[in-house]
């Protein structure tokens, strides 16, 4: 079990380029990834995106990476025409004013536009071969934060999970005692009334239409079985975030019915618990990848 939460990052020197690597993630339905590289390494963005999509189901991420070289990559291309044609157009300027085209300062030609052409090379795959390790270190490092923080979470959920199962096992414990309580309820009202002529053929059959109307046996078995199979995904289930969600929500169906029928007051105070734990259990389902 992996938390949807993680941190990595990085910064060194290779061969002259200074590389840092930023990883971090926060929760999300599904996996929402955010690359931001310098456009040079534009190329590059599809085998991140592949290589984090390999071991990340959901979460934001935001992943970042930046690149220095301590070394210029710059080139300088000159274009002897530009300046050539830049020197006789402001020498013609410079004689309609009466300055002499001796007095043109070189700095002025060289600034134009088109005379001195800086370019930068840029080979995207040389610049992987650098910040591969790095990434990798990072990512390495942001995965197993995620790790570390999911089986915290396990931890944190079993115990809640527990106690869901012990309110389930009172619930199970308890459904035979409401038929003694209901025939005590009942046998009291009819004795209050009736006295010592009471029917009791007709008491069997108020317990009876008691019992149907507020039975939770139904509900306890599919209660059971939502644990259950809650705990394997706990346990089986390396992405288990989606499926917890949704067992949440049928065993929260069976806990309400639970409660809406009950009639006695320790029930109650266990489907209290119950609710209690299972929306811990969905709060920190949340953060579950």
């Amino acid at each position: 079990m992996n938390s949807m939460t993680g941190y990595g990052f990085k910064e060194t020197i290779v061969e002259n380029t200074q590389i840092s690597v930023e990883i971090k993630s926060v929760n999300n339905r599904f996996l929402d990834l955010n690359v931001n590289i310098p456009s040079f390494l534009n190329p590059l963005e599809s085998k991140i995106r592949k290589i984090v999509s390999s071991k990340i189901v959901r979460g934001k991420i935001d992943l970042t990476i930046r690149v220095k070289d301590m070394n210029s990559t710059a080139k300088v291309n000159p274009d002897p025409a530009a300046a050539l044609m830049y020197r006789d157009a402001i020498a013609k300027v410079s004689e309609a004013l009466g300055y002499p085209a001796s007095s043109i300062p070189l700095s002025l030609i060289v600034s134009q536009d088109g005379v001195l052409n800086i370019t930068h090379e840029y080979d995207a795959e040389v610049y992987w071969s650098k910040i591969e390790p790095v990434f990798n270190e990072v990512f390495e490092q942001f995965v197993s934060d995620r790790e570390r923080e999911g089986e915290n979470l396990k931890v944190d959920l079993l115990k809640k999970l527990d106690i869901l199962d012990k309110c389930a096992s009172f619930f199970k414990e308890w459904q035979p005692k409401m038929e003694q309580k209901f025939r005590e309820q009942i046998t009291t009202r009819f004795n209050e009334l009736l006295g010592d002529s009471a029917d009791q053929n007709r008491i069997m059959t108020e317990v009876a239409s008691m019992m149907i109307k507020y039975t939770i046996n139904e509900e306890i078995i599919r209660l059971h079985s939502h644990l259950s199979a809650m705990r394997n995904e706990f346990l089986q289930n390396p992405i288990p975030g989606k499926r917890i969600d949704f067992i949440c929500q049928e065993a929260n169906r069976e806990i309400n019915t639970i409660g809406s029928k009950n009639q006695f007051t320790e029930v109650g105070e266990m489907v209290i618990n119950a609710k209690d734990a299972l929306e811990n259990i969905r709060e920190q389902s949340k953060n579950v990848e």
